[in-house]
């Protein structure tokens, strides 16, 4: 076996963001459903740019995922806490019986 290259990184990173694409579009009725495959798809573009700091030896990509970490942590607690609301006044989490919210 050889070792891993910028390629085979690269590759999975598609391969997992394509998966997210594909869950977003085929799956309209969960919400946390829907919001995995957001965090997926993060995790994927994380992988890149792990992947290329560290074969081009800088840290600015690692510096990019931190960040890109705690704006996902921030918005899976905030997206996980309207969820909790919306199941508590309609007793559903369905994407497609939530298109009548008036504020």
């Amino acid at each position: 076996m050889g070792a891993l290259t910028l390629g085979h990184f690269l590759t999975l990173g598609g391969l997992l963001f394509a998966l997210s694409v594909i869950g977003i579009f085929m799956n309209r009725k969960n919400l946390i459903v829907l919001l995995m495959a957001i965090e997926l798809m993060l995790l994927a573009v994380n992988l890149n740019f792990i992947a290329f700091s560290h074969f081009l030896g800088d840290m600015a990509g690692q510096v990019f995922v931190f960040f890109i970490l705690t704006v996902a942590a921030a918005e899976s607690a905030i997206g996980l806490a309207i969820l909790v609301v919306l199941f508590r006044n309609r007793s559903s989490i369905r994407v497609d019986e939530l298109d009548s919210l008036k504020g």
